[in-house]
């Protein structure tokens, strides 16, 4: 996907059915569907049956198989509930007559009330920093060929990482990572597809972060890695098409799994969503 708008033509399902969608996939680098892309469509088909007044404010999903490239996902919307002030609905993504990935997602609407919020991690600016299509110009056929390859794969973001990670050193830091993100194009001005992309954008960099500890900060090769759950809430408004800040970090690794933690702030210092995610982690058997 060369840009955003790339990203915003998948998202937009076809509807084959009353409560029933169907969306195509696009390859991001991977052999299966993208984590973010299913999750996101899911949402996106929610969507669909909810009023124009309500905005998502939580999602929780579990990624339960692979998801097939080369075939359309069937997207099964269950109307849970229509109250006074949240809607909550149910999504089942099919394909090959299996789910794939499940999704509850609850929305409200727009309401007053207390405010606060954590601070933002002091880190360099994005104009400071360098992105990774930079990076791999910069540092061209110097890196490893995995990196090389996965550097070049064309994205609707853009990513400026804030820490540096060396590709040749099996070094071990803390289980923290700080990415700056931001779409590939202007934005529609549409609350509802910011918060489509974000949540397709909340999908990268997590898992990763749970392996800095163990000396696999670039190296994935001969590890078994997949999201198992992902869950996320949407705090503040936002432009995706504006620099956010993902600050991420990994509180635990045990019994061949990762959990780990971000929060989306703007420039302003706004935290504007928050993530949770735990996924596989382990060595592959010979």
């Amino acid at each position: 996907m060369e840009n955003i708008n790339d990203l915003l033509q998948i998202l937009q399902l076809e509807q084959i059915e009353e409560n029933l969608y169907r969306g195509a996939s696009k390859y991001v680098g991977s052999g299966r569907v993208f984590g973010g892309q299913v999750m996101a469509q899911a949402l996106s088909a929610a969507m669909e049956t909810v009023p124009n007044d309500r905005f998502v404010h939580s999602l929780h999903g579990y990624f339960v198989l692979p998801g097939d490239l080369e075939r359309p996902i069937i997207f099964e919307v269950d109307r849970i509930r229509d109250g006074g002030s949240f809607t909550t609905r149910a999504v089942k993504a099919i394909q090959h007559g299996a789910a794939i990935f499940h999704l509850t997602a609850s929305f409200q609407r727009r309401q007053e009330g207390y405010d606060h919020q954590i601070a933002m991690p002091e880190v360099l600016p994005p104009d400071e920093l360098v992105s990774y299509e930079g990076m791999a110009k910069q540092f061209g056929d110097q890196l490893p060929a995995n990196i090389i390859k996965l550097l070049n794969v064309k994205r609707p973001l853009e990513f400026r990482p804030v820490e540096f990670h060396n590709p040749f050193a099996r070094e071990k830091y803390e289980p923290v990572r700080n990415v700056w993100i931001k779409t590939k194009g202007k934005m529609p001005d549409n609350p509802r597809l910011q918060s489509l992309v974000l949540a397709y954008a909340s999908d990268y960099n997590l898992l990763t972060t749970a392996l800095l500890p163990h000396g696999r900060a670039t190296d994935f090769r001969n590890l078994q890695i997949a999201s198992l759950d992902h869950a996320m809430w949407f705090h503040r408004p936002f432009s995706a098409d504006e620099w956010l800040l993902y600050a991420i970090d990994s509180p635990s690794a045990s019994n061949a799994r990762g959990f780990t933690r971000g929060h989306f702030f703007n420039q302003q210092g706004e935290l504007v969503a928050s993530v949770a995610q735990e996924g596989l982690l382990r060595k592959v058997r010979k």
